[in-house]
C-alpha cells in the first residue's frame, strides 16, 4: 500500500482498518490478581467503534474543537481517540483527574482552562469521577460522555469529515505551568510527517509488534507505541503505567508472551528494571525478539544501556537492540535515531570544558563526561545555534539545538507570542522558520550529541517537571509555607535528583512540624508530579534568592546548594545528593529523612 497517497492520519486509519479488519489492532493487559487479563481489539471492531464515538461528538457539534480524553486503559483510549478523527473533532489526551483540592496544581485543570474543551470522553468506570471534579471547577457547561456506554446505532450513517492535512490531529500538552500550560499543535501533516520519519529512522514494517507501558498522554506512548502500528497495519500490546512500576517485569513478560519487536521509554524504566527482577524471573524471559529497546525523554545514561545489555543478556536480548533516540513533542515526536542492529556511539568529554560549551576529549586523569550519541538526524534540518546571539556554530561546539522541517508542530494552542518565539525563530543572518527545542548539544562527525537543557524544565522519570509548577502546589500545604519562598531545581547524582528549597514563614515550629512538614512536601509532589521528591530544606525567610522584581533566581540557588552554601533548619535528603553536598557532616544515622539542626522560633 503506497502512504503517500493518504492526506491524513483519518484518511489512512479508515484504509488500515478496511484492509486488516479481522487482524488486532491493540491488545489491553488488565492487572489482575492471577497476573495480566489480555483485552483484543481489532481493526473492524475499532472502525465501528470509533463511527459510534464520532456520531455521539459531532451531536455536540465539536468538529474542530478540543475534546479530552481520560482514559485508565488504552483500549477505550484508542477507539475514542480514533472516534475524534472521523468526527473531525481534536482529541485531547489527559490524564485522569486524581481527586485533588480545587485550587491546587492538577495537570488536567489547567489543560481543561487552556483548551476549553466542551467535551470529556472517558469510560464507565471513570465517568462519575470525572463528572465530579467538572463539578467541583465549576464547569457545569463540559459534557462528560462515557464512550463504553453509547449504544450500536448510527454505525451505518457516519460520513466522514471534511478534514484537511494542516487541520488539527491533536494537542499534545507538555507539563506547562498552572498559568500557561502549553498544547502542542500537532497537525495532521505533522503527524504524518513523524510517522514516516519513525518508519525510517526505526526501519518498521508490519513484520514489527511495539509494546509498553507508557501513558497516552506520553509523546512517545501515544505515536510511537499506540499509533505507529496503526501506519504499519500491525499491532500494539499495552500495560498500564501503574501495572508498570509495581512490577517491571510484566513489561518485560509482555514482550517475550507477545512477541513484541520495539518498544521502551525513558532511561529510569531500564533502571527500575534492573533493581526490580530477578534472575530467577530472567530466567523464565525470552527477550530475543525486542531487536529496539527505545531509550528517550530524558537524559540517556551509557551506564544504564550497558548494565541492561548486560543483565537481559540471559534472556536473548542482545546489546545492539539498545537504541537512544532524541525527540520532542513541538517536533510531533522523533528527531533522530541510531543505526539498526549496531552498538550506540559514545564518547568521553572533557567535563571541564564541556562546561564551556566546547565537546573535547578528556585528558588522562582528568574529570570526564560519557555523552551518548541520539544518532543522525535525518528527516529535519538541524543547527547547533548560540541562545543569545542566535549565531549558527560550528561541528564541535555546544549550543541550543534547532530544527525546521514538516514535523515540526504548528505552535503552541492559543499562544501566538510564544509560538512566534518558539517554533519561528530566525538566525543571526535571516534564515528563518526554526524551532527552538531549548535542549543543549552538539554535532560531532553528524551526529547529534544532546547535552543538556537551556529551559529550567527538570526531567524525572520521563516527565517534565516545571519548577514553578512544584514550588505553586508547596504553598497550599501550610500557610507557613504559602508566605515563604521556594526554589525548585534538578541536580545530577547518579542520576537526575528534584531538589526544593522552602522559605517557612511566620510560624515558630518545633522539629517534629517540620518533619511533618518535610513528609507532607514529599508525599504532595509524589502523588501531584508523580516523581520522588527526596531532597527537601526548610529554610529561613530570606534565604531563597530572587531578582529585584520578584523572579526566583533558581540557576543560582542550585550553585549555591551544589557549593555547599544552602543549609536549611531541618532537611531531607537523599543519601548520593547528601555526599555532594555535605560531604564534610556525619551522618547520623541510615535515613533519608535527617534534621540538619532541629526546629526553633523563626
Amino acid at each position: 500500500m503506497q502512504l503517500s497517497r493518504f492526506a491524513t492520519f483519518t484518511d489512512l486509519v479508515r484504509a488500515r482498518c478496511a484492509e486488516f479488519a479481522g487482524d488486532d489492532v491493540h491488545i489491553q493487559l488488565r492487572d489482575a490478581k492471577d497476573g495480566p487479563e489480555a483485552e483484543r481489539l481489532t481493526y473492524g471492531e475499532l472502525d465501528r467503534a470509533a463511527r459510534r464515538v464520532a456520531g455521539a461528538l459531532r451531536a455536540h457539534g465539536v468538529e474542530g474543537r478540543p475534546v479530552l480524553l481520560m482514559y485508565p486503559g488504552s483500549l477505550e483510549f484508542l477507539k475514542a481517540f480514533v472516534g475524534c478523527l472521523y468526527s473531525g473533532a481534536v482529541a485531547v489526551p489527559a490524564p485522569l483527574p486524581d481527586g485533588g483540592v480545587k485550587g491546587r496544581l492538577g495537570r488536567s485543570s489547567a489543560m481543561l482552562r487552556d483548551c476549553k474543551a466542551p467535551v470529556v470522553l472517558t469510560d464507565r468506570a471513570s465517568a462519575p469521577d470525572v463528572a465530579l471534579w467538572l463539578a467541583t471547577e465549576g464547569r457545569d457547561d463540559v459534557v462528560c460522555v462515557a464512550s463504553d456506554a453509547l449504544g450500536e446505532t448510527g454505525e451505518d450513517a457516519w460520513q466522514p469529515p471534511a478534514t484537511r492535512p494542516d487541520d488539527l490531529a491533536f494537542l499534545q500538552y507538555t507539563s506547562g505551568s498552572v498559568s500557561e500550560p502549553r498544547g502542542v499543535m500537532v497537525t495532521h501533516r505533522n503527524l504524518m510527517a513523524n510517522e514516516a520519519a519513525l518508519q525510517r529512522v526505526l526501519g518498521t514494517t508490519a513484520d514489527d509488534r511495539f509494546g509498553g507501558w507508557l501513558p497516552l498522554y506520553h509523546d512517545m506512548g501515544l505515536i510511537a507505541h499506540l499509533l505507529h502500528p496503526l501506519w504499519l497495519g500491525s499491532a500494539s500490546v499495552m500495560l498500564s503505567p501503574t501495572a508498570f512500576i509495581k512490577r517491571p517485569v510484566r513489561w518485560l513478560q509482555a514482550i517475550d508472551r507477545y512477541g513484541v519487536t520495539i518498544g521502551g521509554g525513558p532511561n529510569f524504566c531500564y533502571d527500575l528494571a534492573l533493581r526490580r527482577v530477578t534472575d530467577e524471573q530472567i530466567g523464565r524471559l525470552d527477550l530475543s525478539r525486542w531487536r529496539l529497546a527505545l531509550n528517550g525523554a530524558e537524559p540517556v545514561r551509557a551506564d544504564t544501556l550497558d548494565a541492561f545489555a548486560r543483565r537481559f543478556a540471559a534472556a536473548g536480548l542482545s546489546a545492539e537492540a539498545m537504541y537512544p533516540c532524541y525527540g520532542l513533542a513541538e517536533a510531533t515526536l522523533v528527531v533522530s535515531g541510531g543505526v539498526r542492529g549496531e552498538a550506540y556511539l559514545r564518547r568521553e568529554a572533557d567535563a571541564a570544558a564541556l562546561a564551556r560549551d566546547v565537546v573535547a576529549p578528556a585528558e588522562p586523569g582528568a574529570e570526564s563526561r560519557t555523552l551518548v550519541s541520539s544518532g543522525r538526524v535525518t528527516d529535519f534540518d538541524v543547527r547547533i545555534v548560540d541562545p543569545v546571539g542566535y549565531r549558527e556554530l560550528p561541528e564541535g561546539a555546544v549550543g541550543e539545538i534547532w530544527l525546521r522541517g514538516e514535523s515540526v508542530a504548528a505552535g503552541y494552542y492559543g499562544k501566538p507570542e510564544e509560538s512566534e518565539a518558539a517554533f519561528r525563530a530566525v538566525l543571526q543572518g535571516g534564515e528563518g522558520g526554526f524551532l527552538r527545542t531549548g535542549d543543549l548539544g552538539v554535532l560531532d562527525d553528524g551526529q547529534l550529541y544532546v547535552t543538556g537543557r537551556l529551559k529550567e524544565v527538570v526531567i524525572l522519570n520521563g516527565r517534565n517537571v516545571y519548577p514553578q509548577d512544584v514550588e505553586y502546589a508547596v504553598k497550599s500545604l501550610h500557610p507557613a509555607l504559602a508566605a515563604g519562598t521556594g526554589a525548585a531545581f534538578s541536580v545530577e547524582a547518579g542520576r537526575e535528583q528534584l531538589v526544593l528549597v522552602q522559605e517557612v514563614r511566620g510560624e515558630q515550629l518545633e522539629e517534629a512540624q517540620l518533619r511533618e512538614l518535610a513528609q507532607r512536601i514529599q508525599a504532595l509532589v509524589g502523588k501531584e508530579f508523580h516523581v520522588p521528591a527526596g531532597n527537601v530544606l526548610l529554610v529561613r525567610p530570606g534565604t531563597v534568592r530572587r531578582t529585584t522584581s520578584g523572579k526566583v533566581q533558581r540557576t543560582l540557588m542550585r550553585r549555591e546548594f551544589l557549593a555547599g552554601e544552602v543549609h536549611g533548619e531541618y532537611e531531607v535528603f537523599d543519601p548520593a545528593v547528601r555526599a555532594l553536598v555535605r560531604a564534610g557532616d556525619v551522618l547520623l544515622g541510615q535515613g533519608l529523612l535527617q534534621s540538619a539542626g532541629g526546629g526553633g522560633a523563626w
